[in-house]
């Protein structure tokens, strides 16, 4: 492992400014070879973003990933052989990972309204306006806020309880009707899935927008108030609590303002870069923090999510340096894996080789620490 840097604080707005470490080379790393072929599949896709978006995190330009996408074009089977040749292995702040999971969950919904489907499911409402605080001052570049326009002020948008309630009567459209509003709570969480519509077939949806609140976890709030027993606290032990408490859970799950807008889609579920994610690779993480598109490295206490996961996602809950959620497909067996998932460990992230050299010499002095 290398020389550790400083924890980021909690006014650490970027990787660069949370300082960071020259991990050992990538051919040390007990990289899996299938995984690899996978990772390297993934990275692949988000090479177009990767090549011609901005960077919030400060680490890397878009030259910078010029060569390893052009090699990722036409490399063959050697996958783990890739990774090393074109990458180099940086460690954020203090490298210490924390990892959960998600997966496209299934629930029931029907297109129209009828007994037993009554819980709206809503597309993004005409009246929500995203605001780019970057245009307004340059202190404010990479920050975003969300709200609405109430006469002549801009106010933030209605929150879960106030959306519950029905403030968006006419303003929102109404996609499909869902069965179970503890279901599609955390169909909101997930950011994406499938509705098994009592019509018949299945409908998919994902992410549109958000009301701009902030995201809270229950989970937290469940166990710090005592209401969990210990080890309950996964996906599933929160579900059967909200169901065993059905009136106290209404008021819980308001306790996270943060309410989640759909699209219809025909694909499979996509990233916060437009591209389609794969189970058990692809991660959502924090863009100040991650390059949206790059490879990281997770040694964690959880072994299946231990090795390389490329960022191709992001998340309200994912904040922070070394935050991640790793994404684990559709099914049982995926909904399983990422409701219990609670991981912790070390995280390399990937840059293209030179990145670190490149940034020392722009500090004019050493940027990492040995």
């Amino acid at each position: 492992m290398p020389t550790t840097a400083p924890a980021p604080g909690a006014g650490i707005a970027s990787a660069v400014l949370a300082g960071i470490v020259a991990g050992p080379p990538v051919a040390t790393l007990p990289i899996d070879d299938r995984q690899a072929a996978q990772a390297l599949a993934a990275f692949r896709t988000s090479c177009p973003a990767l090549t011609r978006r901005a960077d919030p995190s400060g680490l890397t330009r878009p030259a910078d990933w010029q060569g390893a996408c052009a090699a990722a074009a036409s490399a063959g089977g050697d996958a783990k052989g890739f990774f090393t040749r074109w990458f180099e292995a940086v460690q954020v702040g203090d490298g210490r990972a924390y990892a959960t999971g998600y997966y496209e969950p299934e629930i029931r919904g029907s297109r129209t309204r009828r007994p037993g489907y009554e819980v709206p499911i809503y597309g993004r409402p005409a009246d929500l306006i995203e605001a780019d605080l970057g245009l307004f001052s340059d202190a404010l570049k990479g920050k975003r806020i969300r709200g609405r326009i109430d006469g002549q002020n801009f106010v933030p948008y209605f929150d879960r309880a106030a959306i519950d309630q029905g403030a968006l009567a006419e303003r929102a459209p109404i996609i499909a009707w869902a069965a179970d509003p503890v279901e599609l709570f955390f169909l909101q969480i997930q950011g994406s899935g499938r509705l098994r519509l009592a019509e018949g077939g299945i409908l998919r949806l994902n992410y549109d927008s958000q009301n701009g609140r902030d995201y809270t976890g229950i989970g937290a709030l469940l166990r710090d108030r005592g209401l969990l027993a210990p080890g309950q606290a996964s996906m599933q032990g929160i579900m059967a609590w909200l169901r065993a408490n059905p009136e106290q859970g209404v008021q819980v799950m308001r306790e996270n303002k943060s309410y989640v807008f759909f699209r219809e889609s025909a694909g499979p579920p996509q990233g916060a870069l437009g591209y389609a994610v794969t189970g058990g690779v692809s991660a959502a993480a924090d863009p100040r923090f991650v390059p949206l598109g790059a490879p990281v490295f997770l040694s964690l206490d959880r072994a299946e999510a231990s090795g390389i996961w490329i960022a191709q996602d992001t998340g309200g809950a994912i904040k922070g340096a070394n935050r991640f959620d790793t994404y684990w497909g559709a099914g049982d067996e995926a909904r399983t894996i990422a409701g219990g998932m609670s991981a912790r460990g070390g995280a390399f992230l990937l840059l293209p080789q030179g990145t670190v050299a490149r940034l020392n010499a722009g500090n004019g002095g050493p940027a990492t620490q040995r």
